[in-house]
């Protein structure tokens, strides 16, 4: 045995049980950061699970609103909106042309009344004529009684078409201001509600192009989560590896005092310890070679999740900023000055029912005055002829009274052309009140319900999304935190591998540079061997192990054992990692 190996072997004996120490603190270090870092991870695979449901609401909150397109009714209401001017303009021409169907009636009512005031005259200038005459004075009178009759019915007839004509006159003097406010407002506000019709359409589209964006992120750092999981068995197989240098330490004392050991000499107790020294210090620098390597991927690994989650947090913050509640207010302050409108349309609406219906019944009232006025004229007329024939019986006398009751007969005539002229107005006259009505029933109250309906469903639709929004927020906060949180715990390389790296220093320093020759207490101790040999459960193990102590020559049935059981473990080795 060489100096320097009994200087390493004294070295050793002094510090074996620091070493040991050194060895459990580093797999229990190993254990409790991997057991700790496969919790964190677990969590954040929770919480991007949660994640991607509010992500899943989100959406369906946005399939819902595009399915029952909550913007419709507002579209719909838009429209009904632009098309008041016009609706507005018809019912001005209606309105119109009722004035001008009135106006053309007046001429015929002034006709009439002008027919009665003559028929008044030349049945005073009857009774004057007849006063002489005493079968004359009470036809006279009857028939001046008949024609104050047919007056009043004339005058009443012209009473109802003053109504009508002021009601038409006021309609459209407020009407032409409604026109006019419709012109300068309705465009605008039109156009502001289609604006905000559309940024509303804009933006949830756009939540959910970046909802899309947000879960592929997600689902991306839910993959690397599991990968990492599945990497995290480097902790495993480091923590099985430190416990194998372990047992082979302990299987070395126990051979050494065991009775295959008492045999050995101190030189040869010396050389096997140095093997197995070298053994040991093979096994951890080979752990630690691997340990860095896959933990750095694990590292590497989790370093991404930093860049992925400050691109949730900025994709989180377009979605709950940006703007839904000021497209509410951008769309309620649209609202409530088209509500104005529609104040006007119901005041519009209004007014101009009312002279439909004004004008429907004064159609009605006119007709049956009409009938009434023939109904005098034809008693005037029976009256006249009556009076004619008396006149002729009395020869000279009944002349003059013959000359002024014909001409009653042909004015009375004239009232006759009067009521046909006014008859054939009156279905134009009942027309056009027809065309004022549609107009009044397509919009008024109905219009400020769809706005009302409208917004009602916009706001809920914005309601819900908000909430989502919220919960979604506090979900891309929680992963941030639990990813910060997990980059901290599973920087393995900076505490866990800097303490088995000081492990595998002090093994290489106790074993010094050379290996020591057992060859020739190669049989003596190959028990010991296979005893070390069946600790390792993997592959890698199995071959530092024979790098530093080859196989020994044993019986065949024992070699064919042997290899059976190493295959075995091999298996369970493979299906393991």
């Amino acid at each position: 045995m060489t100096n320097g190996a009994t200087s390493a072997l004294t070295a050793f004996q002094g510090s074996e049980s620091g070493i040991n120490d050194t060895l459990e603190a580093a797999r229990s270090q190993v254990e409790e950061r991997f057991l700790e870092g496969g919790t964190v991870l677990l969590s954040v695979m929770d919480v991007l699970n949660r994640l991607l449901n509010s992500l899943d609401n989100v959406t369906k909150v946005l399939d819902a609103n595009e399915s029952g397109d909550t913007g419709a009714d507002l579209r719909s209401t838009v429209q009904s909106l632009t098309d008041l001017p016009s609706s507005e303009q018809a019912r001005q021409d209606a309105l119109s042309s009722l004035a001008d169907t009135g106006y053309s009636l007046r001429k015929h009512v002034t006709d009439m009344q002008e027919t009665m005031r003559y028929l008044r005259t030349f049945a005073v200038t009857v009774k004057i004529t007849g006063a002489g005459l005493p079968e004359f004075a009470g036809f006279a009178q009857e028939i001046l009684e008949r024609i104050s009759s047919g007056t009043a019915e004339v005058n009443g007839f012209a009473a109802h078409l003053d109504s009508l004509e002021k009601e038409v006159k006021i309609a459209l003097s407020f009407g032409a201001s409604v026109a006019r406010s419709y012109s300068e407002t309705v465009p605008e506000v039109a156009r502001a509600l289609q604006d905000d019709a559309r940024q509303i359409a804009s933006h949830r589209q756009n939540l959910a192009a970046i909802a899309r964006d947000v879960s592929a992120i997600a689902r991306g750092i839910q993959s690397k989560v599991a990968a990492t999981l599945s990497a995290l068995q480097v902790g495993d197989i480091t923590r099985q590896r430190i416990e194998h240098v372990q047992s082979t330490f302990v299987l070395l004392d126990e051979f050494l005092d065991g009775e295959d050991g008492r045999r050995l000499d101190a030189d040869a107790r010396q050389r096997l310890q140095n093997v197995v020294h070298h053994l040991t210090a093979a096994q951890m620098s080979d752990m630690c070679k691997d340990f860095h390597r896959d933990s750095r991927s694990v590292v590497d690994t989790i370093a991404s999740f930093g860049q992925d989650t400050q691109e949730i947090l900025r994709l989180r913050d377009q979605m709950s900023g940006g703007g839904q509640g000021n497209f509410m207010r951008a769309l309620e302050s649209s609202v409530s000055a088209a509500h104005e409108i529609v104040k006007q349309v119901d005041e519009a609406t209004r007014q101009a029912d009312q002279v439909s219906h004004s004008t429907l019944g004064t159609a009605a009232k006119l007709l049956e005055a009409i009938g009434n006025i023939r109904a005098v004229k034809t008693d005037i007329n029976y009256m006249a002829l009556n009076t004619n024939l008396r006149c002729s019986r009395l020869g000279e006398e009944g002349k003059s009274i013959n000359v002024v009751t014909a001409e009653l007969r042909i004015f009375a005539g004239k009232l006759d052309e009067s009521a046909d002229a006014i008859v054939n107005g009156l279905p134009a006259l009942e027309a056009a009140a027809g065309r004022i009505a549609p107009a009044s029933t397509q919009n008024g109250g109905g219009l400020g319900e769809n706005l009302t309906s409208a917004v009602a469903s916009i706001r809920a639709a914005a309601d819900t999304m908000e909430d989502e929004l919220k919960v979604l927020s506090e979900h891309g906060r929680e992963v941030a935190s639990k990813i910060s949180l997990l980059i901290g715990k599973l920087d393995f390389q900076r505490d866990l591998g800097d303490v088995l790296a000081r492990c595998a220093d002090v093994l290489e320093d106790v074993a010094g540079a050379e290996i020591a020759d057992i060859s020739d207490i190669s049989d003596l101790v190959a028990p010991l061997d296979r005893k070390i040999f069946k600790l390792y459960t993997m592959v890698q193990e199995r071959n530092v192990h024979r790098d530093i102590i080859p196989a020994t020559e044993e019986p065949v049935a024992a070699v064919v054992e042997t290899a059976k059981a190493e295959d075995d473990e091999d298996l369970f080795a493979d299906a393991l990692f």
